[in-house]
C-alpha cells in the first residue's frame, strides 16, 4: 500500500507542476498584452501632448495678431 501513496504522490506532484507552469504562462501572456496595450496608450499621450503644445502655440501667435489689430485700432481712433 505504500508504494500505491508514492505512486500517487509522485503523479500528485507532476500534475501540480504541469498546472502552475501553464498558469505562469497564461499570466506572462497576460503581462505581455497589458505591455502592448501600454506601449499604445503611451504613444497616444504623447501625440496629444504634442497637438496640445502645438495649439498653444497658435493661441500665442493668435493671440498676438489680435494685440496687434487692437493697437491698430486705438491708433487709428486716436489719431
Amino acid at each position: 500500500m505504500s508504494g500505491g501513496f508514492i505512486a500517487i504522490f509522485i503523479i500528485l506532484i507532476v500534475v501540480l507542476g504541469i498546472s502552475m507552469s501553464t498558469v505562469a504562462y497564461f499570466t506572462l501572456q497576460r503581462h505581455r498584452t497589458d505591455a502592448v496595450a501600454m506601449t499604445g496608450y503611451r504613444r497616444l499621450a504623447e501625440e496629444a501632448v504634442a497637438r496640445q503644445e502645438a495649439l498653444q502655440a497658435e493661441l500665442r501667435q493668435m493671440t498676438d495678431r489680435l494685440c496687434a489689430v487692437e493697437f491698430l485700432l486705438r491708433s487709428v481712433d486716436e489719431g
